[in-house]
C-alpha cells in the first residue's frame, strides 16, 4: 500500500518542469518531483549529521576521506568475481 497522496500546486521555471516532464517517464511528473525532493531530504538530513558530527569531532581531513574511499574500493573489489572495480 502505498502513502496517501495530496495534491500541491508548485512554480518552477518552465524549462526545468519541461526537463522533468521529459525524464518523467511512465511514472509521471509528480513521482518524478517526489522522488527528487526525497533524494533533497535525505540530502538535507545527511549535512545536518556532519554538522553534528564535525562540531563534536572536528572536521573530517582530505587523508580520512581518501583512506574511506580506499576502504570502499578494496570491499567493492572483493565483492565481484574478478577483482574488478565495478564503480
Amino acid at each position: 500500500m502505498s502513502e496517501p497522496t495530496q495534491k500541491y500546486s508548485i512554480t518552477m521555471p518552465r524549462d526545468i518542469a519541461d526537463a522533468a516532464r521529459a525524464r518523467s517517464g511512465p511514472s509521471g511528473l509528480s513521482a518524478y518531483v517526489a522522488a527528487a525532493v526525497a533524494r533533497q531530504i535525505e540530502h538535507d538530513n545527511l549535512n545536518e549529521l556532519i554538522t553534528v558530527a564535525e562540531a563534536e569531532h572536528g572536521p573530517i581531513t582530505a587523508e580520512e576521506i581518501q583512506a574511506l574511499r580506499d576502504q570502499l574500493q578494496q570491499a567493492r573489489a572483493q565483492q565481484t568475481p574478478d577483482g574488478a572495480n565495478t564503480a
